[in-house]
């Protein structure tokens, strides 16, 4: 059976579809129907079902006979530690972390955030949150205090599991310190907290209300799961909003564990026992779906890697992970790859490790550029595909089904709709754009399993900010196109569509041109304020390394090859090179930060920004073209 055959066999009967996808769970009590729509739009997935998520994430494996197959992969290049922890084993630390919970009150719908870096403790904490029933909330590990503060307010956590520090190349990041500060804050600190001592250093606890990780967890009883109700949540992720208040995005379990085990299958092409690598971090979506709960559902064998794709030590550290751990699927985000290429260009790293165990590449995050994405196929002989989805969804809106039927590749473009997604591509009125046609991309409700149901404690903020621009759609906020093929680019944000003199001009392939310099890295395009015009493109391009050619020279070549391929209707006059763009710790450009500058108006640091000093960079950068900065 094809990819055509299994999208229409959603068509047809999504009902039928999906209850047939749920027998692959272990249900407590099993749905008798798939999905509610009695109170559109909040519509339930298996909401009269009944199972455990870490049942089926971690016992259910153990009782199948694979107890003693490896379920994570510990690699840290940058404490120089290696771990590997066995179905059987992670299920002992889960159970015995989940009791110790137990013991000071935490029960199911009970919430707690998890401040944690890349350590096997934080996916163990995740799990027996979700063996407890209770709602864990992910923070990204050194997320600055403020930002700490507003989460603990909005999720009101009874109780907050961290670390002592997080560990960076050349640098020790202390979480304590802030972990102090953000409850100090707060208007709802929790009852406690449970610190893990790294060794790398240890942190000093407040009397009467933490916890050392290991001391608490001493002689107490161990857990078992606890049924949870198919549409309860399992987690409440956080992502940014644009009034400045993070939109807590709810994950119900039972369609959560549907479609990851859907997705494992047939879109990623793995089985159990294959060994998968998510090259995130467990605070983003990609961390909860493909570190933690998708491979762990699927009886495979996660990495868990606390590194960087380049300086630990060198550009090959993915290839070294690879080939060491013998990983059969990797997936990161086009960044990791765009700064492997620019240490690396010829990809000598490559060639000093056995990489046979790889069979495909999945990039999400960003825009996949076609000339990054040529350097990977030909590097590792492997399809490279980049797919297409959002914090919000938990899993792919599109992308190329490798388990079903590995279609054939088209740089730029992000594959074609999985099932449970009926994508469309809108004008403005809300109108179906023909083949072709830039436009925003809407999905049509219901959304699948697996996606979001609301936002926390935000029923109405969830309709306004997905719900109303187009009726009957939910609105992906990222503009795009959708070919003859069924095939669907996404181009840009839909904020970052600028209008030139009134034609609709995508940034995503102006990129797309630039990233096809010889020379060029990295790039990014925003829109600048023009009085004539309405908005001009401004390219910032980051150069290979070792690249020694006048800057002058490659932004005139630069700006030629828009004219060529895109045309004078482009207007692109404008460019300038950078030593490194601005960037969230999960590797997107931060564009919209870089286009405010542009334009003198003031913007709000992002909290998820990588390394705050390079917008000053920018800025110097950008006066240097004639704009004020």
């Amino acid at each position: 059976m094809g990819y055509q055959d299994v999208y229409s066999n959603w068509q047809d009967d999504p009902e039928r579809f999906w209850m047939r996808a749920a027998e692959t769970i272990d249900w407590t009590k099993p749905p008798t129907r798939a999905l509610d729509d009695s109170a559109a739009p909040f519509y339930r997935w298996f909401a009269d079902g009944a199972a455990n998520t870490c049942w089926n994430a971690v016992d259910r494996h153990v009782e199948g006979g694979r107890g003693e197959q490896a379920a994570i992969l510990y690699d840290s290049p940058v404490t120089k530690t290696q771990r590997t922890i066995t179905y059987r084993e992670l299920q002992i630390q889960v159970a015995r972390l989940a009791g110790a919970l137990a013991s000071r009150g935490i029960v199911k719908g009970d919430r707690l955030i998890l401040y944690m870096p890349m350590v096997p403790e934080a996916l163990v904490a995740m799990l027996a949150c979700a063996r407890l029933g209770a709602i864990h909330s992910v923070v990204f590990g050194g997320f600055a205090a403020n930002e700490l503060a507003v989460r603990i307010d909005d999720a009101k956590p009874k109780a907050i599991l961290s670390a002592s520090c997080g560990i960076e190349p050349g640098r020790i990041v202390a979480y304590k310190p802030l972990l102090d500060e953000a409850i100090a804050l707060a208007s709802h600190p929790p009852e406690f907290c449970v610190i893990l001592q790294r060794p790398e250093q240890a942190a000093d606890l407040v009397t009467g209300r933490d916890e050392d990780w290991q001391v608490f967890q001493h002689q107490t009883p161990p857990a078992v799961c606890v049924p949870v109700g198919g549409n309860d949540p399992l987690y409440i992720l956080y992502t940014s909003g644009t009034t400045g208040q993070p939109k807590g995005v709810v994950r119900p379990s039972g369609g959560h564990m549907v479609a990851l085990s859907w997705s494992m299958r047939h879109l990623y092409g793995v089985e159990p026992g294959d060994v998968y690598w998510a090259a995130s971090d467990v605070g983003w979506v990609v961390g909860h779906s493909y570190i933690c709960y998708g491979p762990l559902l699927a009886g495979c064998t996660t990495v868990l890697y606390e590194g960087k794709p380049v300086g630990t030590p060198d550009a090959g550290a993915f290839w070294r992970v690879i080939s060491e751990h013998r990983v059969k699927t990797l997936f990161t985000a086009p960044t990791a790859f765009r700064a492997i290429k620019r240490q690396d260009p010829n990809g000598d790293h490559v060639g000093r490790y056995d990489l046979s165990s790889l069979e495909s590449l999945f990039l999400a995050g960003e825009r996949a550029d076609p000339d990054t994405l040529v350097w990977a196929e030909q590097k590792l002989g492997v399809p490279v595909i980049d797919h297409w989805w959002q914090t919000e969804t938990g899993w792919a809106i599109a992308g190329n089904p490798v388990g079903v039927e590995l279609l054939p590749v088209k740089h730029g473009s992000a594959g074609v709709p999985m099932p449970g997604y009926h994508v469309q591509v809108l004008d403005e009125g809300g109108v179906p754009l023909p083949a072709g046609t830039l436009g925003a991309i809407a999905i049509e409700l219901p959304l699948p399993p697996g996606t979001l149901t609301t936002l926390w404690r935000a029923d109405q903020r969830f309709e306004d900010g997905y719900l109303t621009t187009f009726k009957g759609y939910y609105e992906t906020g990222d503009a795009g196109i959708i070919d003859d093929d069924g095939y669907l680019s996404i181009m840009a944000r839909t904020d970052d569509v600028i209008n030139v003199a009134g034609h609709r001009l995508s940034t995503g392939a102006m990129e797309e041109v630039l990233a096809a310099h010889p020379d060029v890295a990295e790039c990014a395009v925003i829109g600048v304020r023009d009085a004539l015009k309405g908005q001009l493109p401004l390219g910032l391009l980051c150069l290979n390394a070792g690249c020694d050619r006048p800057h002058a020279d490659i932004v005139v070549e630069a700006i030629q090859l828009v004219r060529l391929n895109i045309g004078p209707v482009a207007a692109f006059k404008l460019a300038v090179v950078v030593d490194r763009l601005p960037k969230t710790r999960s590797g997107k450009i931060l564009r919209g930060t870089m286009a405010k500058i542009a334009d003198s108006e003031p913007y709000k640091l992002p909290a998820t920004i990588d390394d705050p000093t390079i917008l000053d960079e920018i800025a110097a950068a950008l006066k240097t073209t004639g704009l004020s900065g």
